[in-house]
């Protein structure tokens, strides 16, 4: 059974310590379980259930009516929350927390698309997406998501991004061409998959090759398709093998290399002139505008 303490519930629904013991004392839908030593956790199911009373509670709702509704009624009243355009946008982040962790599609698909209604695509993955993906990181850096919720949730916003890839026009001939990759050993392809969406919606030809190219295909694909730019991301390999391979590309190519990922690896990469570092999707942007201008 998956189990949690009394600082990752707090941080995880936002609901504070000392309000997690007063509602303890005086209802009957909270019951925490004890170690031997008498110190609180949670289970997962009452993750979940505390997950949805935090939502309803900071939208006005009452813990003493919630506390004599059925999970099925609490159940519809987050989701009419959610479903409200002046839903707050951390509860959507954790009502995508809850679709992540009963393996929800409809759940998540419910919210995804309800905020590409309001905001957009680029802006839903960015201000949604994205935070949701450093917010669950609580979860998953103290292993109390499993492996499969991970990649579960993971291949859903994956879908998306295809998705609205494939909606997009073909460009023209003579658009500018960039080349999109991961390094060898890096798996998290959300963000590759973004800037593939941007640079086809700017109106870019993009050549996406995904992970586990080995080098010499990738430097092929180089001359044959002759780009503007190419771009890779990196989270997990090793920052040696990660300089090893930027050398080794640009060893017989001048064509600018994009690179972006977490703040630490991206500061750990040796300078270089053909190295172009971005932090966000804005920065991203930013660079495709500014080549598209000297074109």
């Amino acid at each position: 059974m998956v189990t949690y303490s009394v600082a990752q519930v707090e941080a995880l629904t936002g609901i504070k310590a000392h309000t997690l013991r007063i509602w303890e004392r005086r209802y009957d839908f909270l019951t925490p379980m004890r170690t031997p030593t008498n110190i609180r956790y949670y289970s997962d199911e009452q993750l979940k259930k505390l997950l949805n009373f935090g939502i309803l509670v900071r939208n006005g709702y009452r813990v003493s009516k919630l506390n004599k509704m059925s999970d099925e009624e609490v159940y519809e009243e987050v989701n009419k929350v959610l479903a409200s355009p002046d839903s707050e946008g951390s509860d959507e982040m954790k009502g995508l927390t809850l679709s992540m962790l009963e393996m929800n599609e409809e759940d998540f698909d419910d919210i995804f698309e309800r905020q590409v209604i309001r905001k957009g695509f680029f802006r839903t993955i960015t201000e949604a997406v994205y935070p949701f993906l450093q917010y669950v990181g609580v979860l998953w850096t103290t292993n109390k998501a499993m492996i499969a919720q991970e990649h579960y949730m993971s291949n859903l916003i994956r879908q998306k991004i295809i998705a609205a890839i494939e909606k997009l026009a073909i460009p023209p001939k003579g658009s500018p061409s960039l080349v999109l990759f991961l390094l060898e050993g890096e798996e998290h392809e959300i963000g590759l998959l973004l800037a593939s969406f941007m640079a086809k919606e700017m109106g870019w030809n993009v050549y996406y090759l995904g992970h586990g190219v080995p080098i010499m295909n990738i430097k092929k694909v180089l001359e044959i398709a002759e780009p503007n730019l190419m771009m890779t991301m990196f989270v997990t390999p090793k920052i040696s093998k990660v300089n090893g391979f930027i050398s080794s590309i640009l060893e017989d190519t001048d064509v600018p290399f994009v690179i972006s990922g977490s703040a630490e690896n991206l500061d750990a990469v040796s300078d270089h002139d053909q190295v172009l570092k971005v932090m966000s999707p804005h920065d991203f942007r930013d660079q495709l505008e500014r080549v598209q201008k000297n074109l």
